[in-house]
């Protein structure tokens, strides 16, 4: 079985890194240096040391081992979107047949969440909001982050470093059990 998943989030948070880090293959990268004109609109000041961004997406996959709870031998296809806004008319495309998605924060800009969780909202897709642990940044509750975000309750917040390939693996194995739960669930007890 094959599942597709896309991965969102701000400018600089970390999706190409993630994909990377997980993907059983070596992952599609469509990430260029950035320009002068590149450098004017995308704010570098949290992320200094930047100099690439992806233009399309990031491509990865990760198969899930058989484990005795029945989730496994699953085929995780991962597609990670440019954070940019200038580039999100290409989400509606990379969201085609997805079952689930990915929300990428950076706690030191959660502002920049605001545009793919309400994406994600509109669209009806499952998704799992999750902090990349950036070196340095702040850590803040979950309810906190909950009430930031205006995320419910049915929304999974979990947290990880987006480079070390453990972390990243948990997080879909989590999101995949979010779907599945979503799935299992009553008729007219829905939630995100």
């Amino acid at each position: 079985m094959s599942v597709k998943i896309v991965i969102a989030g701000g400018f600089g948070v970390g999706k190409t890194t993630m994909v990377a880090s997980v993907s059983e293959i070596d992952p599609v990268s469509t990430e260029v240096v950035m320009t002068a004109a590149s450098r004017a609109p995308d704010d570098t000041s949290a992320v200094p040391a930047k100099t690439a961004t992806t233009v399309a997406m990031d491509f990865g996959r990760i198969t899930l081992p058989a484990d005795p709870g029945g989730l496994g031998g699953v085929a995780l296809f991962l597609f990670g979107v440019p954070g940019q806004q200038r580039f999100w008319f290409m989400w509606d495309s990379a969201c085609r047949g997805a079952l689930g998605a990915i929300v990428l924060v950076d706690v030191r800009r959660l502002a920049d969440s605001f545009g793919p969780i309400d994406y994600f909202e509109r669209a009806g897709l499952p998704f799992v909001v999750v902090v990349n642990q950036f070196d340095g940044a702040p850590e803040h509750p979950e309810a906190e982050l909950r009430e930031a975000l205006a995320l419910p309750a049915s929304v999974p917040v979990l947290a990880c470093d987006a480079r070390h390939r453990e972390g990243a693996k948990q997080v879909l194995i989590t999101l995949v059990e979010h779907l599945l739960a979503r799935r299992l669930r009553p008729p007219g007890t829905g939630a995100r």
